[in-house]
């Protein structure tokens, strides 16, 4: 029986990793004509889809006042308590407005009920789903246990009872192994494993007329070796590392672009990049103003690309993240059918890494006998070619849509009785 599915989060818009597999998961549920609606701060779903309600952002000018005090505080004030439940209350009704619009058979909570970057409509959330008794199946991309920012909060009571709640009438979902023995030891809630995925049924298509000219208009030759570090500029994501694989491959043809910004938590680090890259005699390109979530043209009248487009023309990728809760940018770079140099993080390590992929993985550091191997892949096209169709079999073995397909039948069949 086909159901209205309402998705909850702070923002559906752009490319973060809840925006994203929120979307894959919508577009599962409809193959049973199960029809996604969309409640959020800021959204880029269609309009009459969606119901979106400023105050539910993340960024709202009250709930940052809100984080200013109770984040790395051990102790609030009373009218910041007023404020919390005030903004808390008028969520609640914003949510009932939701559902009543759309006639709501089942939420799913976006990772607002394990991060607590909104309180309020975490509070929200779970008190209407205690009163009304919806099912829900919540998924969980990262808890707040997991970011050191969280861990002095003058809010323990709060976190305890919405992030996440331990309610009869929701599913908790999560997104490796790791996690969901932490939420079992920490609230005692048992929880099933989704991997995020790609849809590895479908192959990408290869480069249209408008993407034919990415490597020029970035400034690459048609002979260098374009080498793709897919992600933000932030401490976490491990990018000297990727500078120091070019500099031991000593071939002036090599050029590292970055696709993203630095952000607010970044400016530091990319000085520090750019000075190392400097130093190490790498060719380091920041191409964030030329990559955008759809295509376009900027006020200059440049070609803006998707990081799509960036992909289908990169010869290797490189992703020597430090910690991450799955890792989306792998998947893609399989997807496009991409060698990839991958640091052996914890969630790797554990999650990803016995599924047998053929990949170049460092311990947190690179060799000159990894710059070795990665050489031969860059010279070698049939065994690049190998690699890349070994890895895309595994992927869609593991990793397709198959797998959200299978466990969400599951689960609603078991909410709704059917």
């Amino acid at each position: 029986m086909a159901q209205n599915i309402g998705f909850i989060s702070t923002r559906f818009s752009g490319q973060d990793g809840v925006s994203l597999e929120s979307a894959k998961w919508a577009e599962v549920l409809w193959e049973d004509r199960h029809v996604s609606y969309w409640y959020s701060g800021q959204s880029d779903r269609a309009p009459e889809i969606s119901h979106v309600v400023p105050e539910a952002y993340f960024g709202f000018p009250e709930n940052i006042w809100i984080n200013e005090r109770i984040w790395g505080k051990g102790s609030r004030d009373r009218f910041v308590t007023e404020r919390i439940r005030a903004m808390a209350d008028y969520l609640k009704g914003t949510i009932y407005q939701f559902v009543d619009k759309f006639d709501i058979d089942i939420l799913i909570p976006q990772n607002c009920l394990a991060i607590p970057m909104h309180l309020p409509l975490g509070l929200a959330l779970t008190e209407f789903l205690s009163e009304t008794r919806m099912p829900a199946i919540a998924h969980h991309h990262d808890f707040f246990w997991e970011r050191t920012r969280f861990s002095v909060n003058s809010v323990p009571e709060y976190l305890d009872m919405s992030f996440p709640p331990k309610l009869s009438n929701m599913r908790d979902v999560v997104i490796n192994q790791e996690a969901q023995e932490q939420l079992a030891l920490r609230k005692g809630i048992s929880s099933l494993v989704i991997p995020n995925v790609f849809d590895f049924d479908n192959p990408p298509d290869s480069s249209d007329e408008y993407a034919s000219d990415v490597r020029k208009e970035l400034g690459l030759a048609d002979d260098d070796f374009f080498i793709l570090q897919p992600t933000r500029v932030v401490p976490r994501k491990g990018i000297e590392q990727a500078i120091k694989l070019v500099s031991l491959l000593k071939d002036p043809r090599c050029k590292l672009v970055i696709s993203h910004e630095a952000g607010d938590e970044g400016y530091e680090y990319l000085g520090m990049l750019q000075q190392l890259a400097k130093e190490e005699g790498v060719d380091m390109r920041v191409v964030a103003d030329r990559v955008g979530e759809v295509r376009h043209r900027d006020s200059e009248g440049r070609k803006v690309y998707t990081l799509w487009d960036l992909y289908l023309h990169a010869d290797f990728v490189t992703y020597p993240s430090l910690y991450e809760g799955f890792g989306n940018a792998l998947l893609e770079a399989i997807y496009f059918r991409k060698p990839v140099l991958i640091n052996r993080y914890s969630i790797f390590v554990r999650d990803i890494e016995p599924k047998g992929f053929r990949l170049l993985t460092m311990d947190g550091f690179v060799t000159p006998s990894l710059a070795t191997k990665v050489r031969r892949i860059l010279d070698d096209k049939k065994l690049r070619e190998d690699i890349v169709t070994h890895n895309y079999e595994v992927a869609r073995h593991f990793y397709s849509y198959s797998v959200v397909r299978s466990n969400l039948r599951a689960f609603l069949a078991s909410l709704m009785g059917y």
